[in-house]
């Protein structure tokens, strides 16, 4: 029976760790893999989670399914969070909450109820967007379209990203990302995302929003600009959340799918849809990573503590972006890159050619995408002048 079956090139990402590991040289560095590390290149376990992983080893009581849309408690501190403690959209109840196996398995939820509730509608995406929505979204069978997002320039291409919203076919999906976009780092300022809404507003398109880094941008509330604005202001929202990125819990695969309706009884039918949707497809999300979430934001303590651990976090990198900059100044190079020192979040489109990134990592043991998408939490003061010189030899 599998005799036919035919083998497929690995996940280029997994394939940068496994070509990663293997290399000897002692100034390897590794820009690949899209998870937070500290200065000792470490992905640390937050303290914050450290004690609300105690707190819940002594409390726990047992071990049975959380049902379909997940525990209560996780719903109840990510609605807040995302949406904002005062939105009117929560006190309207137009807004549901579906614990999800991370951010991912919340946009194969939202597939799914595309594919099954609004059949024959197609999808639009960034060029460039996260690779994995070109999987998740077709393997759903919804047709995939693509928006310029990116110019030659490596610039944001705002003009040519609002005058294609502006031929999307009425009642399409468009897929946003609400901050530090992946793999670009360039976000939309306050301003562009009111000409946003208005052109989806205008060509009653239903906005996805993927947050899967709140907090790496600016802030919290910061972060969610765009989502809140979209979802106060149109009747219907699709909203990815994850908490895997924002409280280092990778492994737990954390993550939320909000539905926002224009009413409280049309959510209660959407919301009844989307259970079936997660049980056909895994049953009962994993509970612990929720259980770490809801119990760090119903305390105080907690809240304060993670609060500050992820201030740190995002400081650290934004800091280094500037730092990368300045590093290329000897070289003549801070001009050229300067766009790092502006994008936002764990990922920088860096503006490095395929033939440039080859270079790096054949020579100077540099990994990272061939697209150039360099994850910036790999820079470290310690690796800043060695990179350097290795991006100005690569641009002789």
């Amino acid at each position: 029976m599998f005799e036919h079956i035919e083998r497929v090139p690995g996940d280029a990402i997994l394939g940068l760790i496994e070509a990663f590991k293997k290399d000897t040289n002692p100034q390897k560095v590794d820009l690949g893999v899209g998870v937070y590390r500290d200065s000792k290149g470490n992905t640390p376990v937050m303290r914050a989670v450290k004690e609300a992983e105690a707190r819940l080893l002594k409390n726990e009581a047992t071990k049975t399914y959380i049902g379909s849309h997940g525990a209560p408690a996780y719903s109840n501190v990510v609605l807040p969070m995302v949406l904002g403690t005062d939105s009117p959209v929560l006190e309207a109840k137009r807004a549901s909450a579906t614990q999800s196996p991370g951010g991912t398995g919340a946009l194969r939820l939202a597939a799914d109820f595309i594919a099954t509730q609004l059949p024959h509608k197609g999808i639009w995406v960034s060029d460039p967007t996260w690779p994995n929505h070109h999987g998740i979204f077709t393997s759903a069978g919804i047709a995939l379209h693509k928006y310029p997002y990116v110019d030659a320039d490596n610039r944001l291409d705002f003009s040519g990203m609002l005058a294609a919203l502006k031929k999307i076919p009425e009642g399409d999906v468009v897929v946003l990302h609400a901050c530090c976009h992946n793999p670009t780092g360039f976000d939309l300022s306050q301003e562009q995302w009111q000409e946003v809404l208005d052109v989806l507003r205008e060509r009653k398109l239903l906005p996805l929003v993927d947050f899967a880094y709140q907090g790496f941008g600016e802030g919290l509330d910061e972060d969610a600009y765009g989502v809140r604005l979209l979802a106060e202001q149109l009747d219907e929202v699709i909203i990815t959340s994850s908490c895997s990125k924002n409280f280092g819990i990778y492994c737990e695969r954390t993550g939320c799918l909000i539905m926002v309706a224009k009413d409280a009884e049309q959510m209660e039918n959407v919301r009844s849809q989307v259970a079936i949707v997660a049980r056909e497809n895994y049953s009962n999300p994993p509970a612990h990573g929720g259980a770490i979430v809801s119990e760090i934001l119903n305390d105080a303590e907690l809240t304060t503590m993670w609060r500050e651990e992820l201030t740190e976090m995002r400081d650290r990198i934004n800091t280094l972006r500037r730092d990368f900059v300045e590093a290329l100044k000897p070289y003549g190079l801070d001009q050229k890159y300067a766009c790092v020192a502006e994008q936002r979040g764990m990922f920088s489109y860096t503006g490095l050619t395929p033939d440039q990134v080859d270079r790096l990592r054949d020579e100077f043991g540099i990994y990272m995408v061939r697209s150039g998408r360099a994850n910036v939490a790999g820079f470290s003061h310690e690796n800043l002048p060695y990179l350097a010189k290795a991006i100005a030899a690569v641009n002789d």
